[in-house]
C-alpha cells in the first residue's frame, strides 16, 4: 500500500456517514450550502424550508437571520461528499431528469406533487413560482411511485398510526378518517434523531455517574466497616479490661475475707485451748477438798478468763454488687460516648444528602394550616375551605412534601418540640389518601410517631415502643432508596432513634408529616421543616 492510499484510508476512517447527511432530508448532501452560523444543508432542502417559514433561521440551531442569506454551493464539501460516497459504496445509482430530452442529465430532486424527477435546470421553477414552491421535494429516486398515493396520486406525507402505513391528505378523509394521523415531517425526524442521540449521551453519562457512585459507596462502606471494627474493638477491649478489674476487685475482697476468717478461727482456737485447760483444772478441783493446795498448784484458776464476745461477729457470705455497679456504670458511660461518636459521624455523612423539602398544600388535610413558605404545619380547630382532590388526605391530619425521590439518598430535619403528638416519615406516591390509614411498611408508610406526650413508637407493623433517654426536639430522617433503608435520628442528642432495613421501594417516596390533632390547644405547636445545620 503506497503512502497516498494509506493517507486516504486513514482520513476515511476519521469520517462517518452522519457527517455528510442533511439534517432536513436525512440523506447525503446534494449541492450542500452553508449558513452564516456554520451548519450545512442541501441547497434545495434549505430553500424549501425557508419558503415555508415566516422567519429566516437555521433549521438546526434556530439562529435567526435579519436578512435571508444568499446561498452558494460549498464546492469543497460537495467534492468531499461525492468522494466519500464512492469510497463508502454510498453513491446511489444515477437518477436521470424526466423533463430533459436527448441526453438526460443527472436529476437533482424528485417532486412528489408533479410526479417527476428534475435536473437543476428544470428544478428552477420550484424556487421561483409561488405555486410550485409549495410542492414536496425529495432526493431523486427511481421508484418515485412508492412515494405517491396510488389511489389519489398525491404525496404520501402523513402516517396512520392505527394501520402503520403512509397516507396522503385525501386518505384521511376516507378510510382513515377516525384514525390517529401524524405528519411525516423530515425536519421533525431530524430533531427526533438529535433528541435520541442526546438521550443516548445522557444515559451514558448517567451510567458513568452510577459507576462513580458505586465506587464512592464502596470506599465509604470500606471506611465505615473499618471505623465500626475499630469502635467495637475498643469496646471489647474496654469490656475485657473492666472484666479483669472486676475479677481483681472480687478476688481481693475474697482474699481479705479469707484472711479475716483465718484470724478469727485462730483466735477462737486459742480461746478453745484456754477453755479446755481451765475445764481440766476445774475438773480436778471438783474431786478434792484441799482447795487451798489445788489453788496453789493451779493459780490460774483465780484469774479471770480473757475471751471475746463472738455473738455479733460473723463473715458476710454475700458479695457486694457495688463494684460491679460502678464498673458497669463506667462501661455504660464509655459505651454511650462511643455510640455518640459513631452516630455523630453517621449524622455528618447523612447530612451531606440534605434536600430542600416543602409541604404540598394539595395533599394537606382540610384541618391543617400551612405557613406561607410551606415549611410549617399545624392542625387548626376548624376545617379549611379547600378543593377536594384524589391527592388530599380527608380523614388523617396528614400532609406530604412536594418533592418526591425515586433514586439515591435524601435527608431532612423536622422540629417537633412543644408537641404531644406527631408523625414523621416517608410514604409512597400511590398511597390512598382517603379514610383512615394505618402507618406501617405493609401499607407503604415508614414512620416514627409520638403519642400522649411521652410515648414514642416505630410504626413497624406491629408498632415498637421506643425507649428514648431524651425527648427529641428535632428529628432527622434519612432514606437510602437502593439500600431499602429509612433511619431516624435525634439531631440534638446525636443519637439513633430507629431504622427500617431491608425494605423494597418501587415508587417515588415523599416526606410524610402529621402534626397530630389540635387537642383544644394542647398540641398547637407546629411541625417545622428546618434547615439542616451540619453536626460538629
Amino acid at each position: 500500500m503506497d503512502k497516498s492510499e494509506k493517507t486516504e484510508r486513514d482520513s476515511h476512517s476519521l469520517l462517518s456517514e452522519d457527517q455528510f447527511r442533511c439534517s432536513i432530508c436525512l440523506d447525503e448532501f446534494t449541492d450542500p450550502v452553508t449558513t452564516p452560523c456554520g451548519h450545512n444543508f442541501c441547497k434545495t432542502c434549505l430553500t424549501q424550508y425557508w419558503n415555508n417559514t415566516q422567519h429566516c433561521h437555521c433549521p438546526l440551531c434556530k439562529e435567526e437571520f435579519t436578512k435571508r442569506p444568499e446561498l452558494k454551493i460549498n464546492t469543497t464539501l460537495r467534492e468531499v461528499v461525492d468522494h466519500f460516497k464512492k469510497k463508502s459504496g454510498l453513491d446511489k445509482p444515477e437518477v436521470l431528469c424526466d423533463a430533459c430530452t436527448g441526453v438526460k442529465p443527472k436529476a437533482l430532486k424528485s417532486c412528489l406533487d408533479c410526479g417527476l424527477t428534475f435536473c437543476n435546470t428544470h428544478l428552477q421553477p420550484h424556487d421561483t413560482v409561488p405555486k410550485l414552491k409549495k410542492h414536496k421535494l425529495i432526493n431523486p429516486v427511481k421508484n418515485l411511485e412508492d412515494y405517491i398515493c396510488h389511489k389519489h396520486e398525491k404525496p404520501l406525507e402523513l402516517f396512520c398510526r392505527d394501520d402503520q402505513t403512509c397516507v396522503c391528505l385525501f386518505c384521511t378523509e376516507g378510510n382513515h378518517r377516525t384514525h390517529s394521523i401524524v405528519p411525516i415531517n423530515l425536519t421533525q425526524l431530524g430533531k427526533t434523531q438529535a433528541e435520541v442521540q442526546q438521550m443516548i449521551r445522557d444515559r451514558l453519562k448517567k451510567i458513568e455517574e452510577i459507576k462513580h457512585s458505586v465506587e464512592l459507596r464502596k470506599r465509604n462502606t470500606e471506611k465505615e466497616i473499618t471505623d465500626s471494627v475499630e469502635v467495637f474493638t475498643v469496646l471489647i477491649r474496654s469490656i475485657e479490661r473492666s472484666q479483669a478489674e472486676l475479677l481483681e476487685v472480687m478476688e481481693e475482697k475474697q482474699k481479705a475475707a479469707q484472711r479475716q476468717a483465718e484470724d478469727l478461727i485462730k483466735e477462737l482456737e486459742q480461746e478453745i485451748t484456754e477453755l479446755k485447760r481451765r475445764d481440766t483444772e476445774l475438773e480436778q478441783l471438783s474431786h478434792t477438798t484441799d482447795h487451798i493446795h489445788l489453788l496453789q498448784t493451779y493459780p490460774s484458776l483465780c484469774s479471770p478468763l480473757h475471751t471475746g464476745h463472738w455473738t455479733d461477729i460473723s463473715i458476710d457470705p454475700h458479695v457486694s454488687v457495688e463494684p460491679v455497679r460502678k464498673i458497669l456504670s463506667e462501661l455504660q458511660k464509655s459505651l454511650d460516648e462511643k455510640m455518640r461518636e459513631t452516630v455523630t459521624t453517621e449524622l455528618k455523612r447523612v447530612q451531606l444528602c440534605a434536600v430542600d423539602v416543602t409541604l404540598d398544600p394539595d395533599t394537606a388535610n382540610p384541618f391543617l394550616i400551612l405557613s406561607d413558605d410551606e415549611k410549617q404545619v399545624v392542625c387548626g380547630g376548624t376545617k379549611q375551605n379547600v378543593p377536594d382532590n384524589p391527592r388530599r388526605f380527608d380523614r388523617c391530619v396528614s400532609v406530604l412534601g412536594k418533592e418526591g425521590f425515586y433514586l439515591g439518598r435524601f435527608y431532612y430535619e423536622v422540629q417537633v418540640s412543644g408537641k404531644t403528638d406527631w408523625d414523621v416519615g416517608v410514604a409512597i406516591e400511590s398511597n390512598n389518601r382517603k379514610g383512615v390509614n394505618t402507618l406501617k411498611p405493609q401499607n407503604r408508610y415508614w414512620a416514627v410517631i409520638l403519642r400522649k406526650e411521652n410515648e414514642y413508637y416505630a410504626c413497624a407493623g406491629p408498632s415498637v415502643l421506643l425507649s428514648l433517654r431524651e425527648k427529641p426536639q428535632k428529628v432527622g430522617v434519612f432514606v437510602d432508596y437502593e439500600e431499602g433503608l429509612v433511619s431516624f435520628y435525634d439531631v440534638e442528642a446525636r443519637s439513633h432513634i430507629y431504622s427500617f432495613t431491608g425494605q423494597s421501594f418501587t415508587e417515588k417516596l415523599y416526606p410524610y408529616f402529621s402534626p397530630g390533632p389540635h387537642f383544644g390547644g394542647k398540641n398547637s405547636a407546629p411541625l417545622i421543616i428546618s434547615p439542616v445545620c451540619k453536626t460538629e
